[in-house]
């Protein structure tokens, strides 16, 4: 992919040495005209770029598999690559330049004069390699055409279905439920034409699936039943004129060469159509507008029906909601039944035999539920000795096997080359990431906006432009979705294990990085761009001199403590470092030559052994993200003040042993000057000080605050200055102990956006009168209560009435009533329930028609009650179900055994 040529011509613009300066560095120089010209030739750069990415961007998407045409792309990713790295040196010592003035003292030194020098050699050399790749292109230009018109025709015939050899109900598996669904769909009497889609990321059988139904029912479409297969790559002529060919079985085939027009081809179609029932499968759908420039031809037909398959959700809602199947992985019992009719199809009763269990459960697992690379993998070892050894060999190399088996490559690349060129730099990001992890939303908008990937557009911040693209790849079925926060947003997503190794090797070819879990650094290429891996185990010896002069992005999860070596290594040699993610790493410090990367703008040390943050800090200009969070750091370095593009700046650690319970975690201290750093978003966490309302007041981008150590002086002016914030969306409130009693009468919040509150300690039993309950509860999601003290009421009742919209709730530690009450009516939209270490509470009672859309009740250290919530059978919602550590009498209604046979739809029933 040519996507790095948008990142390095994106930067220009802002670039450019004053006139001023290059006057007087021309005149230091020993080459002059280089520098003079310097400017127009990073123009023309940017134009010759851009032409060819055009170029790329075109014969990716026809797939073109000409080892010609690959290294042609493969030189002008370099080259993008080059010129990127030209222009953030070139940036970065302009900048400083700029900033230093004109001291000649400076000047003098000859530093950044070098500099210059340099990078006007490296752009000369860079436009006779441009010179070099555009004679290439002409070489090859010519047979470009037909390479794309043949692979679209490949396209084509792949997207006919994901393993058409399986269309026997024999050989079928899991699609049970969903057969009888569509069935059902298309049987009822509806008399007005009805739009069924089927959707679900590619190789999940959705063209099987509807295959056999389509097979079973069009004989109760007699009058006009027809299957057409859309593609990424169809014309609304040609659609029409299938169509009007499978439905019209009179007409006959003319060669006059002439052809009809649209308006012709739909006409001819409506008058056939007329009075009859008919079925149309429009299957592979790409574009809404594949359907919307025909429909017109079948749309009002009565009785008839469409169904629609995709891996597109935005195409997916061209069905009501009560029309939309989402096809899902199979679950592990049907993975393996259809492995096993793949595997053992010449066996008599397809049966495993006992010395393969092992093996195949383990090839099974490593399919997740994907029959495309079940079916593959089935196909693959029926070939191989039914031994354990040659089964094992198999299965280690699983996943180059796969990567090069033709069905499953052309089924998974569609989807890749079906993405605008910033989503494919957003999507092979996530493969960067470990196996079956989960990835925070949260850290990856920061991430993607630190690479790049994501920037400011029209009135949108970079964080709001890549979470669209986050909800995009997942529209597309490219990301997974494993959990959903309080506002319905995406908490955690992953990508599928069989779709990462397919993005590695993308990845790979294109440039863009590498994942080497458990991987040894010394064995990488040194030319790598991004790098990944699971645990660093590099020796002392291998970590010395290990340097990566183009290097990116390091994203290390979990390296072991020789890993501190290894890092300090590799920060002094790879000076254009964007990216430093360390989280849950054993290293114990940051060397001070991380200042020297002029480039850094993510530094994650989340849950490291690091005790400080060297003062070289300072220099990070452009650094936007500072995680921090659970180190062992209390104090920032004073210089993080002028790192004033900051905008996220997560902070807090673990307390010891002697601590509280109360105070298991607590801030940093709020550097003097904080509010310098006028583009934070995020300020997590800090502790309370004398000034910080003082400085809170000016930072008008704070969208996620925490604050730790609050006493009841600070009440009036901290909670005024937050009052005030215009796009408050996220705030925790911790009072300095379990005693202090905090008012809440000033915090009276402008910002709607607020809608997750959490408040530990300074509570008494006139708080839900208070502003933040009385007038702004209605915009409340989630709220989290702990050590409060609300008297001997019943805290369901009085939150239900003051913040009736959560969907999610805690309280721990909150004194009450002996019996809690959720009565019918009550919190409509709350999905999570956690109540924790509230020894009052004797009794749980659930009325009929409370909390109709709960998904998960978490029921933890209620040392008092005795037995099973009264009315909880009734929750059909329900899906995750914890009844932990209570009283040592609990006793239910009903043995634990009955109790789970009662609740078969709650999957996850923990006591």
């Amino acid at each position: 992919m040519a996507e790095a040529i948008l990142l390095a011509v994106s930067k220009i613009g802002t670039l450019l040495l004053n006139e001023a300066i290059i006057a007087v560095v021309e005149k230091l120089s020993r080459k002059a005209h280089n520098l003079k010209e310097l400017p127009a030739k990073v123009r023309r750069i940017e134009k010759e770029l851009s032409m060819m990415n055009h170029v790329i961007k075109d014969l990716d998407t026809a797939h073109v598999s000409s080892n010609v045409i690959k290294n042609w792309i493969a030189c002008v990713r370099k080259l993008a690559h080059n010129v990127e790295d030209v222009i953030d040196k070139y940036s970065y010592e302009a900048l400083k330049l700029k900033e230093e003035g004109f001291l000649s003292k400076y000047i003098g030194r000859g530093g950044h004069i070098n500099t210059f020098n340099k990078i006007a050699d490296e752009v000369v050399q860079i436009e006779e390699e441009i010179k070099q790749v555009k004679d290439l292109q002409n070489y090859w230009s010519n047979t470009s055409q037909p390479i794309k018109r043949e692979h679209a025709d490949i396209g084509r015939q792949r997207s006919g279905g994901c393993f058409p050899e399986l269309v026997k109900d024999d050989d079928l598996v899991g699609i049970e439920e969903n057969r009888s669904k569509l069935t059902e769909w298309l049987g009822t009497d509806e008399g007005e034409s009805t739009v069924i889609t089927v959707s679900g990321m590619g190789g999940l059988g959705k063209t099987t699936l509807v295959k056999n139904v389509y097979d079973r029912e069009k004989a109760n479409f007699p009058d006009a039943h027809a299957w057409i297969v859309v593609s990424q790559t169809y014309g609304v002529g040609d659609l029409l004129e299938t169509l009007l060919r499978k439905i019209d079985h009179t007409k006959q085939p003319v060669n006059t060469g002439a052809k009809d027009d649209d308006y012709e081809l739909t006409e001819a179609i409506k008058k056939i159509l007329q009075g009859r029932k008919c079925l149309i499968v429009l299957d592979d759908v790409w574009d809404r507008k594949a359907y919307t420039q025909i429909c017109s031809a079948f749309h009002g037909v009565q009785g008839s029906r469409v169904i629609i398959t995709t891996r597109k959700e935005d195409v997916a809602t061209l069905a009501l909601p009560t029309r939309r199947l989402l096809v899902q992985p199979l679950g592990s019992t049907e993975s393996f039944n259809l492995f096993c009719k793949k595997a053992f199809h010449n066996y008599p009763d397809r049966k495993c035999p006992p010395e393969l269990q092992n093996v195949a459960t383990a090839v099974v697992r490593r399919c997740h539920g994907l029959p495309l690379a079940i079916v593959s993998a089935g196909s693959l070892l029926s070939t191989k000795q039914p031994t354990d050894h040659a089964w094992c060999l198999t299965y280690n190399h699983l996943q180059s096997e796969l990567r090069e088996n033709n069905d499953v490559q052309a089924i998974l690349n569609l989807s890749y080359h079906d993405l605008p060129g910033d989503l494919r730099n957003c999507f092979l990001y996530c493969s960067m990431f470990p196996e079956d992890y989960a990835i925070s939303r949260e850290s990856l908008v920061r991430l993607w906006v630190a690479e790049g990937f994501a920037l400011k557009r029209d009135n949108s911040t970079p964080e709001e432009v890549a979470e669209r693209n986050l909800i995009e790849l997942i529209g597309r079925n490219m990301l997974e979705v494993v959990d959903r926060d309080e506002l319905n947003r995406v908490s955690t997503c992953r990508m599928h294990d069989i779709v990462r190794d397919l993005a590695l090797a993308i990845a790979k070819e294109e440039r863009f990085g590498t994942a080497n879990d458990q991987g040894k650094m010394i064995r990488m290429d040194k030319e790598v761009r991004r790098f990944s891996t699971c645990g660093w185990k590099d020796s002392r010896r291998e970590a010395v001199g290990v340097e990566f002069p183009r290097l990116r992005t390091i994203l290390s999860l979990g390296a072991a403590s020789s890993s501190t070596n290894m890092v300090s290594s590799i920060l002094s040699g790879s000076s254009y470092l964007t990216v430093l993610e360390l989280q849950d790493s054993a290293i114990s410090t940051l060397p001070a030559s991380i200042g020297n990367l002029f480039n850094l703008r993510y530094i994650g040390l989340r849950r490291t052994h690091v005790k400080s943050l060297p003062d070289s800090i300072e220099k990070l200009s452009n650094l936007q993200t500072l995680d921090i969070k659970q180190t062992k750091i209390e104090k920032l370095p004073p210089g993080i003040v002028k790192v004033d593009k900051l905008r996220h700046l997560l902070a807090d650690r673990y307390t010891d042993e002697k601590q509280t319970e109360f105070r298991y975690f607590v801030g940093v201290e709020a550097p003097k000057g904080i509010s310098n750093l006028g583009e934070l978003q995020t300020l997590e966490t800090v502790q309370a000080s004398k000034d910080l309302s003082v400085h809170l007041k000016k930072m008008n981008k704070l969208q996620n605050v925490w604050i730790d150590n609050i006493s009841a002086a600070d009440c009036e002016d901290l909670f005024s200055a937050l009052s005030d914030m215009p796009l408050l969306s996220s705030l925790l409130l911790n009072a300095c102990d379990e005693k202090e009693t905090l008012s809440f009468e000033a915090l009276k919040p402008i910002s709607m956006k607020l809608h997750r509150l959490i408040v530990r300690g300074g509570w008494t039993d006139g708080t839900l009168k208070c502003p933040i309950f009385q007038g702004h509860g209605k915009y409340l999601k989630y709220l989290a209560l702990s050590w409060c003290d609300l008297g001997r009421e019943d805290p369901l009742q009085l939150l239900a009435s003051h913040v009736p919209d959560l969907t999610y709730l805690s309280l721990n530690r909150v004194s009450s009533a002996v019996a809690l009450v959720l009565y019918a009516g009550c919190f409509p939209q709350l999905k999570t329930l956690v109540l924790k270490r509230m020894p009052d509470v004797k009794q749980l009672v659930i009325e009929k028609d409370a909390i109709p859309c709960i998904d998960g009740i978490y029921i933890m250290s209620l040392v008092g009650l005795h037995m099973v919530p009264q009315g909880i059978v009734s929750l059909k919602s329900l899906k995750k179900l914890w009844l932990l550590d209570l009283h040592k009498d609990f006793k239910t209604e009903w043995t634990l055994c009955q109790m789970r046979n009662k609740m078969k739809h709650v999957p996850e029933l923990r006591d």
